[in-house]
């Protein structure tokens, strides 16, 4: 049984399944589930919990199977806790777990809980998986995207009695909140509870947010992708600069950037040559958000700007490899703002 997020409170307050699946790359959201989970389970009568991490190719699995197939000698209910780091627990983890849902189901003695990462398309439909979506609960923690993060920002903020003003001015709060935050859900959580202890619950102004919330931003190179891809300049920017304090290889800066500029090529050829949108798309491998970007894109993009994007991207190759070229930058990350710009530019031109 699949679970939205935000359908868990209601569900618990109904009554607990002998297992859930939590699985996602967002800590804070995996972590804030799985304590409501054991709260719940607490308030029914599972005092006891045992932890085992899946470490290795060697784990022994048996320790596993022998907790949830026994009672406590200290308690009449227990939580079995399993998590999986990697995502992939391998051919007696495959079995295992498969066993350890059959087990569950029916079992009132033991909660089962089955902590992972963000998994594939194909772990997702793996035997081990399917089984443990079967026998109970499994909930998808994905993680909160910039457009969003306003949204959950305001909610987290009303959790504590807390909201920013109505209008353009609440707006500007919000975004300046979720510029600070972007990429760090966990840090962000801890920037509102650090609202909550600097001021009284009620409307805060945005110099009160200016002054308390710490830049924790955290970036990643496809966030950057798609923030280009958008025609988002100053977003964009603001990525470029965090991915250069953080360390963020040049080289790979430029091979995401230069990737979307050839992929925008191999499709825009695809066109000319009479393939539609949607079958150019699949054939060259874009789908997900980055399909969407495309498929805003693509019509406004004249075959002069993609092969001038490509010239550009093949000169801050060399340049993030310490080469020259005149009329640019001989700085990689200026070259790299320059080529991001260009891409921007061309990206939110008109149609």
């Amino acid at each position: 049984m699949q679970l939205a997020p935000a359908q868990l409170t209601p569900h618990l307050q109904r009554g607990l399944k002998p297992l859930y699946t939590l699985h996602g790359d967002e800590p804070l959201l995996v972590q804030e589930a799985a304590d409501a989970i054991r709260a719940a389970a607490r308030v029914q009568g599972y005092t006891e919990r045992t932890v085992h991490t899946v470490a290795g190719a060697h784990f022994d699995w048996s320790a596993v199977l022998a907790a949830g197939g026994s009672l406590s000698l200290f308690a009449d209910k227990q939580i079995v806790e399993v998590r999986i780091p990697s995502g992939k627990p391998g051919k007696d983890g495959s079995a295992a777990l498969q066993q350890l849902a059959e087990s569950a189901v029916g079992n009132d003695s033991t909660l089962t809980l089955v902590l992972l990462p963000k998994l594939d398309w194909a772990t997702l439909k793996a035997a081990w998986f399917t089984a443990l979506e079967g026998a109970g609960v499994a909930i998808k923690l994905d993680p909160v995207e910039r457009g969003q993060l306003p949204q959950w920002l305001t909610q987290r903020l009303a959790q504590q009695g807390q909201r920013v003003a109505a209008g353009e001015e609440g707006q500007r709060t919000l975004q300046f909140f979720a510029d600070r935050v972007e990429g760090n859900l966990l840090a962000a959580h801890q920037e509102i509870q650090k609202l909550a202890l600097l001021y009284p619950a009620g409307e805060l102004g945005f110099e009160q947010v200016e002054g308390a919330v710490l830049n924790v931003a955290r970036y990643d190179v496809f966030k950057l992708s798609e923030a280009v891809l958008a025609g988002q300049a100053v977003r964009a920017q603001r990525m470029l600069d965090g991915l250069q304090a953080e360390g963020e290889a040049e080289v790979l800066v430029h091979y995401t950037l230069s990737e979307d500029i050839r992929a925008l090529k191999r499709v825009k050829d695809a066109m000319a040559a009479g393939r539609p949108l949607p079958l150019a798309l699949r054939e060259q491998r874009v789908w997900g958000p980055k399909e969407r970007l495309f498929e805003r894109v693509l019509p406004k993009l004249s075959i002069a700007a993609v092969d001038g994007l490509l010239q550009s991207a093949h000169i801050v190759d060399g340049i993030v490899k310490g080469l020259k070229s005149p009329g640019w930058p001989s700085d990689g990350w200026q070259a790299l703002h320059r080529l991001a710009m260009d891409l921007c530019r061309e990206c939110r031109a008109p149609g």
